[in-house]
């Protein structure tokens, strides 16, 4: 596992290698030129590393606004042209709330409630349980 880390807020995030996907866990608010920088520093993550996914957990994150919003959308743009998909997992209902009322469609992200249903989405079996694949309750 290869880890590497984005200065957001002057606190390390880490960006996880985990086999061919990269596990970004977001805590907090993210401010614009932040939110910038995690890009850059994720897109140029897949390049090095020659991954095929993307998972950006967001469930410690309470506000999204259209700015973060737009980044989430290009670093999902960005991966599909270096052929790694990427998923958002953990998103909070005042967080779609938000991103709908904005009318922000986030084209090119999958969305999971978990981290572990999104590593299933990847394609990581091995984040299923014993008993097999967890399947998302609807």
């Amino acid at each position: 596992m290869n880890d590497d880390f984005s200065r957001v807020g002057g606190a390390p995030v880490p960006v996880l290698r985990l086999g061919d996907v990269l596990l970004v866990t977001l805590q907090g608010d993210l401010y614009d030129g932040a939110a910038e920088q995690l890009r850059q520093d994720i897109v140029e993550s897949i390049a090095r590393s020659r991954v095929t996914g993307v998972v950006i957990d967001i469930s410690g994150v309470e506000i999204v606004d259209s700015f973060l919003g737009r980044v989430l959308a290009e670093i999902a743009a960005n991966a599909r042209l270096l052929a790694a998909q990427t998923v958002v997992a953990g998103m909070r209902p005042a967080v779609a709330l938000t991103l709908v009322e904005l009318g922000l469609t986030l084209p090119g992200l999958r969305t999971a409630l978990s981290t572990e249903v999104a590593l299933e989405l990847l394609g990581r079996t091995d984040a299923a349980t014993a008993d097999g694949p967890r399947r998302e309750r609807r």
